[in-house]
């Protein structure tokens, strides 16, 4: 193959990859809505929609070559035509079949570039031979609408017998259904086939795009810059006529004092330094006339250049900007059939409503909103919604309820909703982990408001999970959400009422590039402050800055709020500043409560800010998340807000209390492991990392070494002799001495039903061998340690 054929077939895949991507995505909502519908003929309406969906995929597979692909559609293709002629019906068995068709599409297009794994062709013959069994053709004398597997690349496994096409009912979509390409059309007909008015272009050709407008900006305020820097020099100039004008009728008389007596006395007894100057001064006077109008027209000239330029940089930009703003719903597609696969896993009967999804909003965001969502979500399944023995006993329906709302608000921002209907936040067990985090103390508890409370969940480590599994339990993904919500310049809330619910409430821009920020200056430093992270600027008198528990306040709103220096903040000033004015001027951030007010020495303006990344080497640097260049060509650092207001926390919180010395002692763990390998392989993993380790043979030797030595924390297997491990957990859990020792279970059993077994056994944390990672299991013990 030469180099022009080879490149232009990986266009070709690429394209198709793309398309393919998008039919596989439909398919799965479709998938998601008939499973939820009992409606008939909205029922119907869907499998039409299913139905077309993997006909065109099945066309596009051929016209590429993908016979792997056309192979799998085809099957499902003859199952949707048997299902919209009443011949089947829909059973949970066959709704797993057409999720397990899904997955092995997603796999099979994410290898599309090589040959198929032999994995994915063992299960696309597996199951080719169960949508045989499902439409009631295997073994029947019918035939399934299924490719030979010579054709597939599987060759060396059993083959079906010959097949061929199954007639498609008299109403089936085949020849009128849609204008969607079909299995006959050539490459050029099924790949270049318009949609509408859209063209697909690479995502990277718009963010070079997008990067040239963006740099307009800069030129924009550059324009902006000279044109105000003309107009001030039109302003000296027009001064220096003025002054000139004053002085001008003195210089005339001197003038004329001069020629008087240049005439009676003659020229040899007048002053020729005097004359010349006097030329000269009334040449320049002539002069500032003829030139005082051309500068007025520059610098309207240039006002002119900045407003053109400046419109189109604006239009260029918001044009771009559209280009790549996407519905979130895109970003989301996958999100109804984890809830699904989630809820399955843990037993639970959940409902994933949607609403807003056509709200538009930047890609660069929806990439980075992705992990939040889906953490959330998890949070929502995994801590939030009941099972349905449990909702019932509480008298709430059977099935649970998560909803995912989207909306627009003012200032160019957007808000997104995530809720559940379950049993809320439990605030003792969070007050409860809290306090083993050291995050509060026993006297703080007591003024902790529902708020603050809350707002703990958010922290590193926190988890009020009862056990550690390898999915959740580890306190990182609300965590993770924060960090990346305000990395992104939103912000996150929480709210929960008991029985009733959680809600997180996220808010974000709808663009990441640009946004209006406040030009302050703090000692020799200037800074952008975003304005969408500001509540109010305003001046205040210095006599009404007072001190209460050695923290400054001011009064502000009938409220008073924490006063801190910026510049204490920052670290970039040594003692402050005193000043003479009798108002400071001051930028408030934070909302209700925990506002906070900045004191800074002069607000510069108000202006568009484009946002410059400071690389990845600072990438993390505290208070600071970019750059911007002003029209003067000054690099200016760009505030984060959230960063600022947890340093200001931090730098006016009362002293730390003392702390006696600690000597550090070697923890003592028990291994309790029936394989000698497997006992071994812990043993040192355990001692590598410092900890004192001793060994049991199986559950009743374990217990029976507690009971004479204690140990600080139990690592044990389940499936063991004499003893299990969910028997030794639930034993030690009864014993008053050994109830509070950590347990955690290392096992190779990882169904639902055995987590939920070392659950309701007791233990700490659930750890499956199949998924074992050293550094995994250390952290939960240093966690539970």
């Amino acid at each position: 193959m030469d180099k022009n054929n080879e490149a232009f077939l990986k266009r070709l895949l690429a394209t198709f990859q793309g398309e393919a991507a998008e039919h596989v995505q439909a398919l799965s909502a479709g998938l998601i809505e008939l499973e939820k519908t009992t409606e008939p003929t909205q029922r119907q309406s869907i499998v039409e929609t299913v139905f077309r969906e993997t006909h065109s995929l099945k066309g596009a597979a051929r016209a590429v070559g993908k016979t792997e692909i056309e192979t799998l559609c085809q099957a499902m293709e003859h199952f949707f035509s048997l299902l919209k002629g009443g011949d089947i019906e829909l059973s949970p068995a066959r709704f797993e079949l057409l999720y397990d068709a899904e997955d092995l599409l997603g796999k099979l297009l994410a290898g599309i570039g090589g040959e198929p794994t032999k994995a994915n062709l063992a299960a696309l013959w597996e199951l080719t031979q169960r949508f045989a069994a499902a439409t009631g053709t295997a073994g029947n004398g019918k035939t399934a609408t299924i490719v030979p597997a010579a054709q597939t690349g599987m060759a060396d496994m059993a083959a079906p017998e010959p097949v061929t096409p199954a007639p498609a009912p008299a109403t089936g979509s085949h020849s009128n259904a849609s204008s969607a390409p079909t299995a006959e059309s050539g490459p050029a007909e099924t790949l270049l086939a318009r949609t509408g008015d859209t063209v697909r272009v690479p995502v990277t050709r718009l963010d070079a795009i997008l990067f040239q407008s963006e740099s307009l900006l800069s030129a924009k305020l550059t324009a902006h810059q000279r044109a105000q820097d003309i107009r001030a020099a039109q302003g000296a100039f027009v001064t220096l006529a003025q002054q000139r004008a004053r002085i001008a009728p003195e210089i005339r008389a001197l003038q004329r004092r001069q020629e008087r007596s240049e005439r009676k006395e003659g020229h040899g007894r007048t002053d020729p330094q005097l004359r010349r100057l006097l030329e000269y001064l009334l040449l320049e006077d002539d002069f500032i006339k003829g030139y005082e109008p051309r500068l007025e027209n520059l610098a309207k000239a240039a006002e002119h250049d900045w407003r053109t330029l400046g419109g189109m940089a604006d239009g260029l930009l918001d044009d771009v900007k559209m280009a790549l703003m996407l519905p979130v719903a895109s970003a989301i597609e996958v999100l109804p059939k984890f809830v699904r696969d989630g809820a399955r896993s843990q037993g639970k009967e959940v409902d994933f409503h949607v609403s807003g999804g056509e709200t538009e909003i930047d890609r660069r965001i929806l990439e980075d909103l992705r992990d939040p969502l889906i953490h959330l979500i998890r949070n929502s399944l995994d801590h939030g919604v009941e099972k349905p023995e449990a909702r019932l006993a509480a008298g709430k329906p059977r099935r649970g309820r998560v909803d995912l709302g989207i909306s627009q608000m003012e200032g160019g921002r957007i808000e997104i909703l995530v809720a559940d209907d379950g049993a809320g936040i439990a605030l003792d067990k969070v007050r409860e982990a809290a306090r083993k985090l050291g995050l509060s103390h026993g006297d703080e508890e007591e003024t902790q408001d529902e708020t603050s409370l809350l707002g703990l969940i958010f922290q590193s480590g926190l988890s009020t999970s009862p056990i550690i599994t390898d999915l959740s339990g580890r306190g990182l993904g609300l965590a993770i959400v924060q960090e990346k919500v305000e990395r992104l310049g939103g912000s996150v809330t929480v709210t929960s009422k008991p029985g009733a619910g959680t809600r997180f409430r996220l808010t974000l821009p709808l663009t990441l590039s640009t946004f209006r920020g406040v030009h302050i200056r703090c000692g020799e430093r200037e800074f952008i402050f975003p304005t969408m992270h500001l509540a109010q600027v305003a001046r205040v008198a210095q006599q009404e800055i007072t001190t209460v528990e050695n923290r400054e306040t001011i009064p502000l709103g009938g409220q008073t709020v924490s006063l801190i220096r910026l510049a204490q903040v920052l670290d970039i000033a040594g003692d402050p500043v005193e000043t003479a004015e009798e108002n400071v001027p001051v930028v408030v951030a934070g909302s209700g409560e925990n506002r906070i007010a900045f004191l800074i020495d002069e607000v510069l303006g108000e202006q568009e800010v484009l946002v410059k990344s400071l690389g990845r080497q600072l990438r993390r640097v505290r208070n600071i998340v970019g750059a911007t260049v002003l029209g003067n060509g000054r690099v200016v650092p760009i505030l984060h807000v959230p960063d600022l207001l947890k340093s200001a926390r931090r730098s006016s919180a009362p002293g730390l209390r003392p702390m006696a010395a600690v000597v550090e002692e070697r923890k003592s763990l028990l291994v309790a492991e029936d394989s000698i390998t497997s006992r071994m392989l812990l043993k040192g993993i355990l001692e590598a990392a410092g900890y004192q380790v001793r060994t049991a043979v199986d559950g009743l030797d374990a217990y029976t070494q507690l009971r004479t030595e204690p140990a600080d924390l139990l690592v044990s297997d389940v499936d063991m002799p004499r003893m299990s491990g969910f028997d030794l957990t639930a034993r030690i859990r009864a014993d008053k001495t050994l109830a509070d020792l950590p347990v955690v279970l290392v096992t190779a059993l990882e169904s639902r039903e055995d987590k939920e077994r070392g659950a309701e056994a007791g233990a700490n944390a659930y750890i499956v061998k199949s998924s074992f990672d050293q550094s995994n299991l250390l952290a939960v013990i240093r966690r539970l340690l």
